[in-house]
Parts: C-alpha cells; sequence; structure tokens
C-alpha cells in the first residue's frame, strides 16, 4: 500500500545520501585510481604482447589480448573485490564512525546495503570502461573487427565473480572485528581460490585418478573455477586445452551452459554471502 511505497522511497533515499557519503570517503583513499591503474597495466601488457606475437608468429591479436586478458581477469578480480570491502565495516567501528552515523536515523541495512553498492561500482566500472576501449585499441592496432559479443560476455562473467567477492568480503567485515585481521583472511580466502584449489584436484587427478564427472563437481564449486570455464570456452568452445575433462565439459554442458554456470554460481555465492554478513551486521554488535 502506500505506506510500504514510502518505506521504500525512504529506504532509496538513505541507501543514495549514505553511498554519496561514502564514495566521497573512498575516492580520497585513492583505491578505485589504484584499481584501474592495474586493470589498465594488464590490458597494456597483453596487448603489447600480442602485438609482438602477430607480427612474428601470425597469431590474430585480438583473440590473443581478449584470450590473454581473461586469464589474468580470474587472477586480479577476486583479489580486488576481496580487499576492497573487507576492512570496511571493522576500519568503520575502530575510528568512530560507524557510531557516529548509526547516532543518526540510520538504519543497519541501508549503511551495509550502500558501503556494498559503492564497492561494486568502482570495482566495476573502471572494468567496464576497459573491456569497451581495449576492443577498440586492437581494432587500431591489428585491424580485426570488434568481439562485441566476447566483450559483453567477459563484461558479465567479470560482474559475477565480482559480486562472488564482494560479498565474501562483506561477510569477512561483518564477521571479524579487526580490520587487520579481516584482511589477511580475505588475501587467504583468496590463495585458496585461485592457486591452492588449483593444486589440489592436479594431486587428485595424480593420486586417484578420478574421471572427468567428478572431478569437474569439485572445480565447480569455487567460483573462480566457473568463471574461468565459462571464459575460456566464450575463446575456444572445444575446450581442447583442458584434455578429457574440457573433451567432457563440451560435449555435456556446451559453451551456453558452461556461460550459465559461471554467471549463475558465482552470482549466487555473492548473494549468500551477502546476507549472511548482513545478518551478522544487523544482529552483532555495531559500535
Amino acid at each position: 500500500g502506500p505506506r510500504r511505497g514510502l518505506a521504500m522511497s525512504a529506504r532509496r533515499v538513505e541507501i543514495a545520501a549514505l553511498a554519496r557519503l561514502d564514495t566521497r570517503e573512498v575516492l580520497r583513499s585513492r583505491w578505485p585510481v589504484v584499481t584501474g591503474l592495474l586493470y589498465g597495466i594488464v590490458a597494456l601488457l597483453f596487448t603489447f604482447g600480442a602485438m609482438r606475437e602477430s607480427s612474428v608468429l601470425g597469431f590474430t591479436g585480438t583473440g590473443r589480448v581478449l584470450m590473454g586478458f581473461t586469464h589474468a581477469l580470474v587472477l586480479l578480480v577476486p583479489l580486488l573485490a576481496l580487499v576492497a570491502p573487507a576492512p570496511t565495516l571493522n576500519r568503520a567501528r575502530e575510528d568512530g564512525s560507524l557510531e557516529l552515523l548509526l547516532g543518526h536515523p540510520i538504519s543497519p541495512d541501508g549503511y551495509y546495503t550502500a558501503v556494498t553498492l559503492v564497492r561494486l561500482v568502482l570495482l566495476l566500472a573502471p572494468l567496464a570502461l576497459l573491456l569497451v576501449s581495449l576492443p577498440l585499441v586492437t581494432r587500431v592496432a591489428f585491424g580485426d573487427p570488434v568481439r562485441w559479443a566476447a566483450i559483453g560476455r567477459t563484461l558479465a562473467v567479470a560482474a559475477a565473480l565480482v559480486w562472488a567477492f564482494v560479498g565474501l568480503g562483506m561477510a569477512l567485515s561483518a564477521y571479524v572485528a579487526q580490520s587487520a585481521k579481516a584482511t589477511i583472511l580475505a588475501l587467504l580466502a583468496w590463495a585458496a581460490a585461485v592457486a591452492l584449489l588449483d593444486f589440489a584436484l592436479i594431486g587428485l587427478m595424480l593420486q586417484w585418478r578420478l574421471q572427468p564427472a567428478p572431478l569437474f563437481l569439485l572445480a565447480a564449486v569455487n567460483p573462480v573455477q566457473c568463471a574461468r570455464l565459462a571464459l575460456l570456452a566464450g575463446q575456444a568452445p572445444e575446450l581442447d586445452a583442458f584434455g578429457p575433462i574440457g573433451f567432457f565439459l563440451a560435449q555435456r554442458l556446451g559453451s551456453g551452459g558452461l556461460l550459465a554456470l559461471g554467471l549463475g554460481w558465482p552470482a549466487l555465492f555473492g548473494t549468500l554471502t551477502w546476507l549472511a554478513g548482513r545478518r551478522r551486521f544487523r544482529g552483532g554488535d555495531l559500535v
């Protein structure tokens, strides 16, 4: 009814006001600039590398840029998406700004949502700008047509991956009292997601000779692996680089199925962890 509409409108106004306030604080910290520079440096490295190889070996430059850049994204995006929100809430507790804000008629839900949205937007905006400008640069450098479908797929999967780890980072910030400890746990979570699970799966393959199906199920628990498969399937649908597992995935799921998995599971993972963090933040000691 009208009362519910007024409540929703007031909530939107509250979130917008808190988001503007938090955006100014975050921009003063300069970490969005660092994020944009990291994205840009990685893109430049792969662009110049592809230019060198395309002139020497005859490879298609744009395809190599996109392939290399997607490999780098699944390493870089989880790290940035974890480190940015992990110390947020506990740092606000430590410096007293959270107590000051909540002394006003501000809801914990509104603050938690606004902080999340600011970090999500400031992580995705430079990435989206880079992914739109990158094919234009490679078109000038290599004369290749712009592969907008591949760019759209990469951006969608990267956005799902960002949300997965922003949700996890916010949950860490809500559950861990000290900002330094939350940052350390975020780095450990990144290492486990990006590196340790890969090594563990290789060990399982060598030790027990697992079949492709159970090995894929173990890998699919990790949102990073789902995103990686979705991105690689867009570049090489046959997935021959994965050997028997790639053949199994190409036959059973195909490029479309892997894209659905690479979008769906990271998005669900981020939502579940974000909701767990919000519940903890509402029910815990806020100051």
